[in-house]
Order: structure tokens, then C-alpha cells, then sequence
């Protein structure tokens, strides 16, 4: 009987070291493909997803191109050149236009069509960055200067207004269902909250001794999520006043966040080399990935759509760039 009993002993701490190493290889993000983009090189900034194609459009910033990656081919598609170290990129469906923001001489690029014939621009003046769309109402916002907000007709394509900002704006959003924009203005430590009909700044929120809030994201529940470079936190911010709901630790050098409403998630990616994971838990976030990509890998756009999220990787020494598609883990 002592033998039976030590045999159930040795089976029950082999299943439970069993599960320890299944749990420690659990992860929230499984890597999927990982999609070559040609001689690419340099900095790569921000991403857009084509609903209708499924297509994503990478600004390969500096190699002065835009990549065009077919998600259902897996592959590169369409090159477009000529560019001037493109940063931010919008795409207009009622009007099959892609919108690409050059940071070099300031223009809004236009391009139409599935072949994404050239449809002339719009001069902004200097570092045109960060571009959103509302395609209900036909207008593209665009990131820009000094200190602006260009507000751009998606219908005649061209600038309708300007909304003055303190300092250069960094990410932004629009709420789906309210009429305010939330920015990131990193070099005025704060976040600024425009009104869309008033098309001018109603608030201005300080981050007190956060810094260098570069990417942002929203959720349903009146939450912004700012993340901050320095220290290196995600801060959760109340829609309604602004207040400081909490904040937690996340990875180095952030420049993506996206919030995933289905399973009530937040993915950040960071050039530090990692994507970091957090899941809703009670009133705050807890990591539950922290997973290794590539150094200088800190651009990503989650598509809801399709349920993945696209993270832009840089070339190295050893391999070429790159979009590598990771499938959330419910």
C-alpha cells in the first residue's frame, strides 16, 4: 500500500509540474506569419488596415515608401515610392482613398482606387504625423506642425480648418460615440480634449510627472489610455474630468496601444523589444504577456476586423523587414 500511495504521489507532481510548464508557455499573442516587405530600411512608423481588401498599409518612413501587405495572400502587394518619410496613414472607405502623412515637407498624399493611383495632396506646411478618419461624418484629421489639428473635406479633399494645439500633436482619437477628440501633446505634458462641432480645445489635462505621452487609445467605458515613455506607464485617464483613474508599468520606448474590446484587453508595443499585455481586472490592469518581438519593433495596429494584431518590425543584421501577424489567445 506505501508503494501505491508514493506511485499516486510521483503521478500527482508530475501532472502538476506538467501544467506549471503548459501555464508558463501560455501566452495571450501566438505568433501567426511574420510577412517580408522587400528591401526596406530604416524606421518604420505607422500602420492602416483597408476593410474592403484587407489590406494593411505600412509607412516604411525611412525608406520613403508606403507597403501594401494583402492579409489574405500574405504578402506584399503594391509598393508605393516617391514618399517623404511617411508617418501616419488614414484610409477613407465611402471614398476609396488612402490618406499619407510625409513628415519631411509636410504634405497629405493622396492615392485612390485598388490600384492606388496618385490623387494629388494637401500641403500642411511641416511634419504632417498622426492621421485618423471619421468616414461618417467625410473628414480626415491630421496631426501637424507646431501645433495643429488639420481638418481635411473627405469629399473635396481639401483643408476646411485648423484646431490650434499648444504643442506638436502625438497620437490621437476620436470617440465613437461623443464628439471629442483626446490628443497626446507630449511637449506640454498634458492631454488636450477637443470638440468636434465647436472644432476647438475644451479641456487640457495635466500628466503631472508622466512623461512623453506618445500613444493613445480609447475604450467604451469613458477610459483613455495614454502610455508614457518616461517613466515607462500606462496611465488610465476618466473621460468625463481627466482624473488619473491608475497607472501600471509597461514596456520601454512605447509608440502603439490599442484596446481590445472583446476580451477587455490592452496590447502596447514597445522598441524595446516586447509587446505588452494587460487584461482588465477589477478596476485596474494586470500583465499577463510580455511578449518578445523585435528591437525597434514599437508600431502595431490591432484589426478588430480580423481579430489579429499586425506589429511593423524593423531589418537587422539577419533579417529583412517585416510585418509579423500575432492571434490573440482568449
Amino acid at each position: 500500500m506505501r508503494h501505491v500511495h508514493l506511485i499516486f504521489g510521483i503521478a500527482l507532481l508530475l501532472l502538476g509540474a506538467n501544467a506549471s510548464v503548459r501555464a508558463a508557455e501560455a501566452t495571450p499573442l501566438v505568433l501567426e506569419a511574420k510577412i517580408p516587405l522587400g528591401p526596406v530600411h530604416g524606421r518604420i512608423d505607422h500602420l492602416a488596415f483597408d476593410t474592403t481588401r484587407q489590406y494593411v498599409y505600412v509607412a516604411e518612413l525611412g525608406n520613403d515608401s508606403v507597403g501594401v501587405v494583402d492579409l489574405k495572400l500574405n504578402k506584399v502587394v503594391q509598393t508605393l515610392t516617391g514618399l517623404h518619410q511617411p508617418q501616419g496613414i488614414g484610409a477613407v472607405k465611402s471614398t476609396d482613398t488612402l490618406y499619407v502623412a510625409n513628415a519631411a515637407d509636410g504634405s497629405v498624399r493622396l492615392f485612390r482606387g485598388a490600384d492606388l493611383a496618385p490623387l494629388g495632396g494637401v500641403a500642411l506646411g511641416k511634419d504632417a504625423d498622426n492621421v485618423r478618419v471619421d468616414d461618417a461624418a467625410h473628414r480626415v484629421y491630421v496631426g501637424y506642425g507646431s501645433g495643429a489639428l488639420a481638418v481635411i473635406d473627405a469629399t473635396t479633399r481639401t483643408k476646411v480648418a485648423d484646431i490650434p494645439i499648444k504643442e506638436h500633436p502625438e497620437s490621437f482619437q476620436l470617440e465613437r460615440d461623443g464628439r471629442h477628440i483626446f490628443i497626446n501633446v507630449p511637449d506640454a505634458h498634458e492631454i488636450a480634449v477637443v470638440d468636434r462641432a465647436a472644432m476647438r480645445v475644451v479641456a487640457n489635462w495635466s500628466t503631472d510627472a508622466l512623461r512623453e505621452n506618445y500613444p493613445l487609445a480609447l475604450d467604451a467605458t469613458h477610459h483613455v489610455f495614454a502610455v508614457f515613455r518616461h517613466p515607462a506607464r500606462v496611465g488610465v485617464f476618466g473621460a468625463e474630468d481627466g482624473h488619473l483613474v491608475t497607472s501600471f508599468e509597461t514596456c520601454e520606448d512605447s509608440d502603439d496601444v490599442y484596446f481590445d474590446s472583446r476580451r477587455r484587453r490592452l496590447y502596447v508595443s514597445c522598441g524595446e523589444g516586447f509587446v505588452d499585455v494587460f487584461a482588465e481586472e477589477g478596476a485596474g490592469y494586470r500583465r499577463i504577456g510580455h511578449v518578445a518581438s523585435s528591437s525597434g519593433a514599437r508600431t502595431s495596429l490591432f484589426v478588430p476586423e480580423l481579430d489579429r494584431l499586425v506589429l511593423a518590425v524593423r531589418a537587422t543584421f539577419t533579417a529583412p523587414a517585416s510585418v509579423w501577424i500575432f492571434r490573440p489567445e482568449s
